[in-house]
C-alpha cells in the first residue's frame, strides 16, 4: 500500500514531486527514532545479570532501577505533547534525543554505580516520556486521516526494529567492552542520529494547526475554502470513549511491555536455561512477531478504511482482538513446559498489543484538531506509561516474595495477561473514533473543529 501523500494546495510545502519523496526521508528517520528509543530503554534488562552481579543488586533493588526509567516519563509526555502544539518538530525532536545521549554516557564512567544508574534512568524517561506520541504527531503531519493507521504502525515497527537490531549489538557491546560500553555506544548512536535529523527531518503539510483537516482531495481544494483550526476544550476529548479506553488499553499494553524490558531476558536466562546467544535470539522474538502483526493490522486496518468500513472496526476492533490474543497467550506462558511451545506463546504475547497501540493512536487523532493533537496523544500515552512504573517494581517484588523465584515469574506473568485481557474487551467497547468524533463537534460545525470554551 503507497505511503505518499498528496500534497495539499493551500500548505507551505515543498512541490508535488518533492512532498512524497520527503515524507518517506522523514517516515525512516522516525522510525529510526523508536529503534533507538526502544534500543535505549531494553538495555538495561539485556545486561541485568551482569549489572546486578557487578553492584550486588536485589531482585527488588534492580526493578527500582527499572521503575526510575518511567519516574518523569508521563510528566514530560504531558508537558512536551503540549510543547509539540506549538514548536516544530525538528528542533523538539533534537532536544530529545540529546538528552537521551546525555543519559547515556555517563554509564561509561567506572564509578558509576546504583545511584548513577537511577538518576541517569531517570533523565532518560524525561527524555523518552514524549517519543512515541510526538513520532506519531510528526509522522501523522505528512498523512490524511485516512491513511495514518499504517505510518502509525510504522513507528510501532520501528520500536521493534530496536529491539531485533538492538538486542544483538547490545550482547555484542557487552561481551566486548562490557556493560558499560552497550549504554555508551547507544549514546553515540543518538548523536549520529541528531545531526540526520536536523539535515533532512521536519514538519510535513498536514501539521499545521491551520491546515485543513479533510478526506476530499487537496488537489482540487483551493486555499480559501480551507477550515481554520478552531479549538475544542481538552476535556471533550478526554471524556470520550474512545480516549478513555483506548488509554486504559494501552496502559495494559505498556505494562507488559515493560515486564518484558525488564525482566524477560532474566527469565530466559535463568530459568529456561538460554545461552547469551540463544537469549539474543530468543529476545528478539517478539519484536520480529511485533513488526509482522503491527504493519499486518495497519495495513488491514489502512484497508478496511478504504473500502468504507467504519473507523470503529478498522481502529477499535481489530486493535481489540490484538489485545485480547496477547493476554491469552501470556496466560498460555506460565502453563505450557515445552521451548516449542513457550516461544511461539512469548512471541505472540509480548507482541501482539503492540498492534493495537498505533491503530488507538490513529483513533484518537481522528477526534481532535490537528493543533491539539500533539497534546492529546501525549496526555493519552502519559497516563498509560504510569503502567510502566508499576510493573518493574510490582514483578521485582513478586519474584522476591514467591516461594521461588520461577513461582514469582508465574505470578509476573500471569498478571500481566489478565490486564491485556481487560484492556482488549474495554477497547472493543468503547473506542468508536467515528461517534466520538461526531460527539465533539457542535451541531453546526463539521467534527473535529469546535470553538474553544
Amino acid at each position: 500500500m503507497s505511503l505518499d501523500p498528496p500534497p495539499p494546495a493551500a500548505a507551505p510545502v515543498p512541490s508535488a514531486a518533492a512532498t512524497p519523496r520527503r515524507a518517506r526521508v522523514v517516515l525512516a528517520l522516525l522510525m529510526a527514532f523508536m529503534a533507538l528509543n526502544f534500543a535505549d530503554k531494553g538495555v538495561l534488562g539485556l545486561v541485568a545479570d551482569p549489572i546486578r552481579d557487578d553492584l550486588d543488586l536485589t531482585a527488588t533493588e534492580f526493578g527500582t532501577i527499572a521503575s526510575a526509567f518511567y519516574l518523569l516519563f508521563s510528566l514530560s509526555a504531558v508537558l512536551v505533547g503540549f510543547l509539540g502544539n506549538r514548536m516544530r518538530a525538528r528542533p523538539l525532536l533534537a532536544l530529545l534525543v540529546l538528552i537521551w545521549s546525555v543519559a547515556q554516557l555517563p554509564i561509561l564512567l567506572p564509578v558509576a554505580g546504583f545511584a548513577a544508574l537511577l538518576g541517569t534512568r531517570v533523565l532518560l524517561g524525561a527524555g523518552e516520556g514524549p517519543s512515541l506520541p510526538l513520532a506519531n504527531h510528526t509522522a501523522f503531519g505528512w498523512f490524511p486521516q485516512d491513511r495514518r493507521s499504517l505510518p502509525a504502525a510504522l513507528m510501532t515497527v520501528g520500536g521493534a526494529l530496536g529491539a531485533v537490531i538492538g538486542a544483538p549489538l547490545v550482547l555484542v557491546v557487552n561481551g566486548v567492552l562490557g556493560w558499560r560500553g552497550s549504554f555508551g555506544v547507544l549514546g553515540v548512536l543518538g548523536l549520529l542520529w541528531l545531526l540526520a535529523w536536523w539535515r533532512w527531518g521536519g514538519d510535513g503539510p498536514y501539521s499545521s494547526a491551520t491546515a485543513a483537516e479533510t478526506d476530499k482531495s487537496r488537489e482540487s481544494e483551493k486555499a480559501e475554502d480551507a477550515e481554520p483550526d478552531v479549538r475544542l476544550p481538552y476535556r471533550r476529548v478526554f471524556l470520550t470513549g474512545t480516549w478513555l479506553g483506548g488509554t486504559f488499553s494501552m496502559f495494559t499494553v505498556m505494562w507488559s511491555l515493560a515486564l518484558a524490558l525488564t525482566w524477560l531476558p532474566t527469565w530466559l536466562e535463568d530459568h529456561v536455561h538460554f545461552s547469551d546467544a540463544e537469549v539474543s535470539g530468543a529476545i528478539g522474538l517478539p519484536s520480529v512477531m511485533g513488526v509482522v502483526l503491527a504493519l499486518s493490522a495497519g495495513v488491514l486496518a489502512q484497508r478496511l478504511l478504504k473500502r468504507g468500513a467504519s473507523p470503529r472496526l478498522a481502529q477499535g476492533v481489530v486493535g481489540a482482538i490484538a489485545a485480547l490474543a496477547a493476554g491469552v497467550c501470556l496466560l498460555g506462558l506460565t502453563r505450557v513446559s515445552p521451548v516449542a511451545l513457550m516461544l511461539p506463546l512469548m512471541a505472540i504475547g509480548f507482541a501482539a498489543g503492540n498492534a493495537q497501540t498505533p491503530l488507538t493512536n490513529a483513533a484518537i487523532a481522528r477526534i481532535c484538531p490537528p493543533g491539539q493533537r500533539a497534546a492529546a496523544l501525549a496526555t493519552s500515552y502519559a497516563i498509560a506509561a504510569t503502567s510502566s512504573i508499576l510493573a518493574p517494581y510490582v514483578s521485582g517484588r513478586l519474584i522476591d516474595s514467591a516461594a521461588s523465584e520461577a513461582a514469582g515469574f508465574d505470578h509476573a506473568f500471569d498478571l500481566s495477561g489478565w490486564l491485556l485481557l481487560a484492556g482488549g474487551l474495554i477497547a472493543f467497547l468503547t473506542v468508536r473514533p467515528d461517534r466520538d468524533a461526531q460527539a465533539t463537534a457542535p451541531e453546526d460545525r463539521s467534527p473535529s473543529i469546535v470553538p474553544a470554551s
